[in-house]
Order: C-alpha cells, then structure tokens, then sequence
C-alpha cells in the first residue's frame, strides 16, 4: 500500500517555448522538463511564468517516500484506478519520489478511486 500526501495550494501546469527557461524555482512542487520541443513546468498557479501557456486548476499529491529504484508498479496502481474512473493524471517524478496532479475538479473522485488501496494523509 502507497501512501499519498495531499498539497497544499492550486497547481499549474505550463508550457514555454523549446529552450525558453522560466524564472528561479518558487515554493512548493517546482519541476522544469525540457526538450527540443517545449519547457514545461509544474509550479503552483500564482508563480506560473508569465509568458507560458497555463493550465491552472490541478491540486498535487506526493506519493510519500523516498522509493527504492528497484520498486516496479508504483505509478500503476495509482494512475490506474483513475484511468477506470476517466480522471485526468499528470505525474512527476523526482529522485526519490512521484508527484500525482489531478484537475481539482476531480479531486473527490480521484480520493475516492485511490482509498480502495491506498492511504491519503493530509
């Protein structure tokens, strides 16, 4: 059993221009992916860049850690049981941990999908 930890705070997610870079890191979840295509990032909403295209509405969960590498299926059995309830799931993942959002509209559904086999701490 995974034990996710509910955020604090409304979410973005934001898509800059290939090889733009956003401003310095802000509080809370702040993650920069770059390819040849895009930059994108997920902060919360009121320190998304100012020049990106935003996708305010998300609300972050951390699937409490740190995850050994060796670990397989964490991500799986979480985003699956969104997936059978047609809930919309971005993730992140860090060196030590996975990062969830969910639009929050859907944020009581998603908890409700997740609680038949996982805990939710606040």
């Amino acid at each position: 059993m995974v034990t996710l930890r509910a955020l604090d705070g409304e979410y973005a997610v934001c898509r800059l221009p290939a090889g733009e870079w956003p401003p310095a890191p802000a509080p809370g979840v702040y993650a920069v992916t770059s390819t040849a295509d895009e930059t994108s990032v997920v902060c919360l909403r009121d320190h998304a860049p100012a020049a990106a295209k935003t996708e305010p509405g998300w609300c972050a969960y951390m699937v409490e850690g740190p995850l050994d590498f060796a670990l397989t299926g964490i991500l799986a059995s979480l985003t699956q049981p969104l997936a059978a309830a047609q809930i919309p799931v971005f993730a992140v993942s860090t060196y030590d941990t996975d990062y969830l959002l969910v639009r929050l509209v859907d944020r009581p559904r998603a908890e409700h999908a997740w609680r038949a086999s996982h805990d939710i701490s606040r």
